[in-house]
């Protein structure tokens, strides 16, 4: 079992956070006389909460019982019965947790902190964490099948603890009898408490490292039970250390005598156990338990009476602690109390406490408004939902719930959407745009992208199936984003138990939570990069299951990378316990996946999910709200931003103040100045059209290339100058690009009724949206304010328009340099529905590939001849059912092989984006929706706004 040290975690629930504060006022006296009834006023329910986690505890896992009663031991032995040994390391101390006989053998702090939580609900700031170890540990032996006693309460917490005292005060596997007396009777323990208290190893498991020697080199041991525990405990130190073995091999998980049975037989697991029968003065005390079952328990449950009046704290002494993990510390002088709730009161109106209702007010149709988009998009695409939801997920364990996972890159810093656990993988970033397009309609302003990732990742949930709940509110946006954290931070793919755990761990979530969260892979999909060494190399797989994905993902590195498969091989669409299922029959798709099922701790939990579907999202719903609560930004830290993309920098606000014009497009940006622009926008592109159809899909193109290279400037239009060769010229625009004298038709046109009003740039993306409508597509607000650059670069040009050889991953990295998704990619690759392609651009194509209907590709060989320089600018439509009508025909020719470009079929060619284009193919309104979005997002690529820049007269010409 990996050990459960977790430094530096905060607690499960954001209430604790402030409880630290409160502790510190409430400081209650009580009594140095600890007695049972010491809540009975204060909390009442106290022992009835304490007892439900640990029988929830102990149904997913019946070995924790054992590891609740040996915390209750190792505190009590270590400076008294004080919860120091729940103390993490800090900067100025070594705790408990990383001494000797605790590193990789502790464990059950998570169980703790989930009845800490749970007590705090119900009476904050009254029990201490040692009172919760005290009761734990007898609820633990009771649920076990043990006797029960009155646990003596009233304990306080210690503000510190040692890893020194650690190591010198608990007794050793390897002790001899005199050595166990000696260290018992220091803490006030009779040689019956030792006796008795030993007995507890009739429950538990222990390291092969702790009984090597006993199984090896001792002779007071069984022949057999010596052999049989070889087989698990390799006699070489090093090899199989962590192994484990059942301290009572009879009746391991029940809490009855047979210890001092299996010690009568030499049959004891540790040298330590084996002592108490050997010829010593504590045979006949083995030997009296070995008969008499109620003897045993009698004196158990008046050994741990004695253990728990160990040194404690009473009084004022110590500290009642929010977070067992972390001491208040009476160095905080009130004066730092006074501060903190000043900052508080003077943070925004709600406590920086989350809590559902935070927006009732403010944005009381946040919910129904989030709800509706999370449906229109996962009706469009089911997998969706997964993608929302895992978003959520990379965005928490980055740096806490604050959205920086949808932040662009920026000349500052390299965000996290291109670390390696989300590039090409990480989606649904447009439709987050669009959920806070959204609720700034309807509240403008208010909501943070955090928390709309938050309720829309529950909505998401909700959508396939799964489980409802209340999403604590409250979060504030992340100015920053940090690609480092995010390679760090997200586990990946190929963990191992023990590094899943300890990554969960460093985020505050607990081996349980790991489990349940990870039953979100029951929706979803993964990509071939991600399993392939799992499908062909790991043994741990059903054969079928593995060769029913290979066709899919071939063996070769690069080839297939990012071809898809569900995770949950059953029911990928629905939010259910199948993944566990798979789990146990051998068929998790990724190693991360099947770790949590090969034979370690997680085993049970797998098993209780699998046949509880119940219990697995009753489970998976606490650990969704805990990962919520992962340092989330309150009060008056972080912001909350307008594009979830962007943040808002204080010099950005300056300059809006000091701008002539906003920095924020808008559509109405020209209501004022300029309110003829639409129509006489209008007016020209019609008539070219009209004159040509197949000039609207040119000035659309035109719009496209602009925008990629150094954003939505006007660049493009400018000619050359003495000073610089402009970007018409360049090889993807060369002899290609067209639609320019149209553009100075309509510029001329809306200098007639406005000049020097309208910037070229602007002009320039009105265009392209009329161009779209007159041929048939949807119409869309442009927003507007941008304006008109002063150079151009043909360098620029050359290296960010994709070409059309490109690869799907190159169109993927093309697009995202932009801020550009992979669903924007596929949706704005649809403007090839109209337009028509140059034999140069395709020649290889239909030549060479295989990808392509051959009827197809022997009709455009008619047009364009194999020889290069023959035919090079001969047209063919790149869509050839309607290729004057901007529809969905470019899909359903991609499906048919007919795509007329090689970076045209790539979006259906086995990737990631096979799915995308189907649903194009058979949803116009799903394309049309998703191109309207990514045409707006892609109008957003920088623009020049305020001072920037110059609003041209000719745009042709800068001045």
């Amino acid at each position: 079992m990996a050990a459960f040290s977790m430094t530096n975690v905060v607690s499960a629930h954001s209430k604790l956070a402030l409880s630290f504060f409160l502790c510190l006022l409430l400081l209650r006296s009580s009594s140095a006389q600890l007695t049972p009834d010491f809540y009975c006023d204060s909390c009442p329910n106290l022992l009835d909460i304490v007892r439900y986690q640990v029988q929830c505890a102990l149904e997913q896992e019946k070995r924790m019982g054992a590891s609740l009663v040996r915390l209750f031991f190792h505190d009590c032995f270590v400076n008294g019965c004080d919860g120091s040994v729940l103390l993490d390391d800090t900067a100025t101390m070594a705790g408990e947790k990383n001494a000797l006989p605790n590193k990789n053998s502790l464990r059950g702090f998570e169980v703790i902190d989930a009845i800490k939580a749970a007590v705090e609900e119900a009476c904050p700031c009254v029990v201490s964490c040692a009172d919760i170890v005290a009761i734990a540990a007898r609820d633990s032996v009771v649920e076990l099948g043990g006797s029960s006693w009155d646990v003596k309460l009233g304990r306080r917490d210690a503000r510190t603890a040692s890893k020194a005292a650690a190591n010198a005060d608990l007794p050793a596997p390897s002790s001899s009898l005199d050595q166990l007396v000696s260290k018992f009777q220091q803490h006030g323990l009779s040689v019956q408490d030792l006796v008795a208290l030993s007995g507890a190893h009739t429950i538990g498991l222990a390291r092969c490292v702790n009984f090597r020697a006993h199984i090896y080199n001792d002779s007071n041991i069984d022949s057999s039970v010596g052999s049989s525990l070889q087989q698990v405990c390799p006699r070489t130190a090093g090899s199989g250390d962590n192994n484990l073995a059942p301290l009572d091999i009879q009746t391991p998980t029940y809490f009855d005598n047979a210890y001092y049975t299996n010690l009568l037989a030499t049959a004891g697991v540790l040298h330590s156990d084996q002592v108490l029968f050997n010829g010593g003065m504590t045979d006949s005390q083995v030997q009296a338990y070995s008969d008499d079952t109620d003897l045993f328990f009698t004196d158990f449950a008046a050994g741990m009476i004695n253990m728990g009046d160990i040194k404690p704290l009473t009084g004022t002494d110590g500290e009642i602690r929010g977070n067992c993990r972390v001491s208040l510390t009476m160095a905080n002088s009130m004066l730092m109390v006074a501060l903190s709730i000043a900052a508080l009161l003077l943070a925004r109106g709600c406590s920086s406490q989350l809590t559902p209702d935070f927006y009732q007010e403010s944005c009381p149709d946040l919910l129904p408004t989030i709800r509706y988009q999370v449906q229109l998009a996962v009706n469009r695409q089911p997998r969706m939902g997964a993608s929302l939801l895992r978003l959520f997920f990379h965005d928490c364990f980055v740096n806490g719930c604050d959205g920086s996972i949808l932040l662009d890159d920026t000349a500052a810093f390299v965000g996290e959407k291109k670390a390696a656990p989300n590039l090409n993988s990480a989606r649904g970033f447009e439709v987050i745009d669009a959920i806070k397009a959204a609720v700034e309609e309807v509240c403008a302003g208010v909501v943070s992208c955090a928390d709309i990732l938050a309720v829309t990742a529950k909505d998401s949930v909700v959508e396939l199936g799964g489980p409802n709940w209340d999403v604590r509110l409250g979060r504030r946006d992340a100015r920053t984003a940090s690609q480092a954290a995010a390679n760090i931070s997200i586990p990946p793919p190929t963990s191992s138990l023990n590094q899943l755990i300890s990554t969960f761990q460093s985020h505050g979530l607990s081996v349980q939570d790991m489990v349940a969260l990870s039953g979100a892979h029951t929706i979803g999909f993964a990509r071939c990069t991600n399993f392939r060494n799992r499908i062909y190399n790991e043994t741990n797989i059903n054969g079928f299951f593995a060769e029913t994905r290979q066709p899919f993902c071939p063996s070769t590195a690069g080839s297939g990378d990012n071809n898809l498969a569900p995770l949950d091989s059953q029911t990928p669409r629905l939010f259910d316990n199948s993944y566990f299922d798979n789990l146990i029959a051998k068929r998790g798709l990724l190693h991360s996946d099947q770790q949590l099922f090969n034979g370690g701790t997680t085993d049970s939990q797998v098993r209780a999910y699998s046949e509880d579907p119940d219990s697995f999202e009753n489970d998976f719903v606490t650990a969704m709200a805990k990962m919520g609560d992962i340092q989330p930004l309150t009060g008056s830290n972080g912001e909350i931003r307008k594009d979830c993309r962007r943040f808002v920098a204080c010099l950005t606000l300056l300059a809006l103040l000091l701008g002539t014009s906003s920095a924020q497009l808008t559509p109405d940006f020209y209501c004022d100045s300029c309110p003829g622009l639409l129509d006489a926008v209008r007016n020209q592109i019609k008539l070219a059209v009209a004159r040509e159809n197949r000039m609207g899909a040119s000035i659309l193109r035109l719009f496209f290339h602009d925008c990629f290279v150094n954003g939505c400037d006007g660049s493009l239009l400018l000619d050359d100058t003495p000073t610089f060769i402009g970007e018409k010229r360049a090889a993807p625009n060369l002899n290609s690009a067209r639609g320019f004298e149209v553009i100075d038709a309509v510029k001329a046109a809306v200098e007639e009724v406005c000049p020097g009003v309208v910037s070229c740039a602007d002009i320039l993306a009105i265009s392209a949206r009329d161009s779209v409508v007159e041929l048939g597509g949807p119409s869309w607000n442009v927003k507007l304010g941008r304006r008109d650059a002063l150079t151009a670069s043909q360098a620029a040009a050359n290296t960010s328009i994709p070409p059309p050889t490109s690869n799907l991953d190159q169109l993927v990295s093309r697009f995202q340099a932009q801020g550009l998704s992979a669903q924007d990619m596929v949706a704005l690759s649809g403007g090839h529905t109209i337009g028509q392609a140059r034999c140069t651009s395709f020649r290889s194509r239909i030549y060479n590939e295989t990808t392509i209907d051959g009827f197809f590709a022997a009709t455009r060989q008619a047009g364009c001849p194999r020889t290069a320089g023959s035919g090079d600018n001969n047209l063919a439509p790149l869509d050839i059912q309607t290729p004057t009508c901007f529809d969905n025909y470019y899909y359903k020719n991609l499906v048919a092989r007919r795509g007329l470009l090689h970076s045209d079929q790539q979006l259906l060619s086995g990737g990631f984006s096979d799915s995308q284009v189907r649903l194009y193919s058979e949803d116009s309104g799903a394309f049309s929706r998703d191109f309207v979005a990514a045409m707006i997002k892609m109008g957003d690529i920088k623009p020049l706004t305020g001072n920037n820049g110059e609003v041209r007269k000719n745009c042709r010409r800068a001045h």
